[in-house]
């Protein structure tokens, strides 16, 4: 039964997808949504995307494995890159009614700058979209007993994403991730609410894991601990900040002042709603200890899962499971979308528009296949990852590592450094991407002074110094910016 309504869920999801599918015209539609999204659904757009699968299940398993350090990335991280983008780069990229984030490299630098980060930023999502698809497995799993394989269930999930994602495009992306807004939020709150019945209240929980020490957040006075902890908000912090997702969210809005205001508010709404799940997973600790040990010894991601499936009403475990597969879907679907429209836009129609031009109906079919390869691609790479044992918050931590030390520096140069030039992006790349290439293989996971993909960014901001002060050769095409 409770599978039962699980489906019913994903069928009204898909209607609603194909609805949105009617508004869509032409490439613009598809990829921006006309750009007249009012503030309500631009906020609802950036929270619900953001708050995804690594959300309710990633960042709870950290927190019940580690401490709140453990979460330095996300959702601290996380929820500065919003608000930063909303306060600093918002405004200023929706005065010039590009596209895509990948547009600006090119009206600013060159072709191959656009190219370079193009590629980075659309490989960036792979990790990002396969944990939403991982954990669409993982829900489906729990929800047959294991009758359905985890890797079955990634199967399954990508499936039902493409499908409302190839058609409808952004307009889809608006309308079903408002629509699951509510039901995260509603039926959080839901869960949350009969969980501090079945815990005791709030108090409770919180006294116990401060007893446990689970509120430990600053790290050590050592120089390596510090770095650590800067790189690890960092990664999140400015790596997705040159990204497509949340550029498109602020570029849809139907002016500057939603772009900016929807992506803080969205931002800030994520910061304080991400608390609820971290109160929901920990409470475990005193409904079902024994449910907690069982699986912190195998896969903490499912102690959640498990705890509403096994100790709630099926009521409970609707809400619960709609909310889930909510937060997942409009994850999934947001990021699915934003590297393929990417592709399309700054790495092949180039490639293509040397021969002949493009139509829009062309340029909108070929962003659709793009949608298409790249879904099998997040499919294979998340069977990959599931084989590998990688966990849902590991792979959105790494998806940020390539953006920050290819795309960040000359992004924040290009915009506020009327002297940066394309021989400085040229150097920041290069020097980001040896430097952090070069120490994941000598040294990984910062086993040295230093994280790699932290030095990699270090590295990029001395080879944009050095290539726009020392290169006055290169253009620098301040004023479009």
């Amino acid at each position: 039964m409770l599978l039962g309504f699980v489906i019913l869920y994903l069928v009204v999801s898909i209607g609603i997808g194909m609805y949105a599918a009617t508004r869509v015209h032409n490439a613009r539609d598809y990829i921006a949504a006309g750009r007249s999204l009012p503030i309500w659904i631009v906020t609802a757009m950036v929270f619900a995307t953001w708050f995804g699968a690594e959300t309710v299940l990633g960042i709870p398993a950290t927190f019940l494995e580690e401490d709140l350090g453990g979460l330095i990335s996300d959702p601290f991280g996380a929820s500065l890159c919003l608000i930063l983008f909303g306060l600093f780069f918002a405004r200023k990229l929706y005065r010039l009614n590009l596209l895509t984030i990948a547009d600006y490299y090119r009206s600013r630098y060159d072709r191959r700058v656009e190219l370079v980060t193009g590629i980075a930023i659309s490989l960036s999502y792979l990790g990002w979209v396969s944990a939403q698809i991982t954990a669409l497995g993982l829900v489906f799993n729990v929800l047959s007993d294991g009758q359905i394989t985890q890797a079955q269930g990634i199967l399954i999930g990508a499936a039902i994403v493409l499908m409302y994602t190839l058609y409808g495009g952004m307009w889809s992306v608006a309308l079903t991730t408002f629509f699951q807004m509510i039901v995260i939020v509603v039926g959080l709150f839901y869960i949350a609410w009969l969980i501090a019945d079945r815990a005791g209240g709030v108090a409770p929980v919180v006294a116990h894991a401060a007893a446990n020490a689970k509120f430990e957040f600053w790290p050590e006075l050592e120089t390596v601990a510090i770095v650590a902890f800067i790189s690890g908000l960092l990664t999140m912090g400015f790596g997705s900040i040159p990204q497509q997702d949340v550029f498109q969210r602020a570029n849809s809005s139907r002016n500057e002042n939603v772009a900016v205001w929807g992506t803080v508010l969205g931002g800030l709404a994520y910061f304080l709603f991400a608390a609820v799940p971290l109160y929901m997973a920990y409470a475990a600790h005193l409904i079902d200890p024994a449910l907690v040990s069982r699986w912190l010894g195998e896969d903490a991601q499912k102690i959640l899962p498990e705890l509403i499936k096994g100790d709630f009403p099926l009521a409970a475990q609707v809400v619960f499971y709609g909310a889930l597969l909510a937060v997942i879907m409009s994850t999934a679907s947001g990021t699915l979308l934003a590297p393929s429209v990417t592709i399309s836009e700054n790495v092949l129609k180039g490639f293509v528009t040397r021969r002949r031009r493009l139509s829009d109906k062309q340029l909108l079919t070929m962003t659709r296949w793009v949608v298409a390869v790249f879904a099998v691609l997040v499919t294979l790479y998340s069977l990959w990852s599931l084989e590998r044992e990688t966990t849902i918050h590991q792979m959105v931590e790494n998806a940020y590592k390539v953006t920050l030390v290819l795309a960040f520096v000359p992004l924040v140069a290009g915009l506020y450094w009327r002297r940066a030039t394309t021989r400085g992006a040229y150097l920041a790349m290069t020097f980001g991407l040896v430097t952090w290439l070069g120490l994941e293989a000598l040294a990984p996971e910062g086993e040295g002074r230093i994280p790699p993909q932290f030095a990699g960014f270090l590295a990029a901001c001395v080879g944009m110094l050095a290539g726009s002060i020392a290169g006055r050769g290169g253009h620098a095409q301040g004023g479009k910016a």
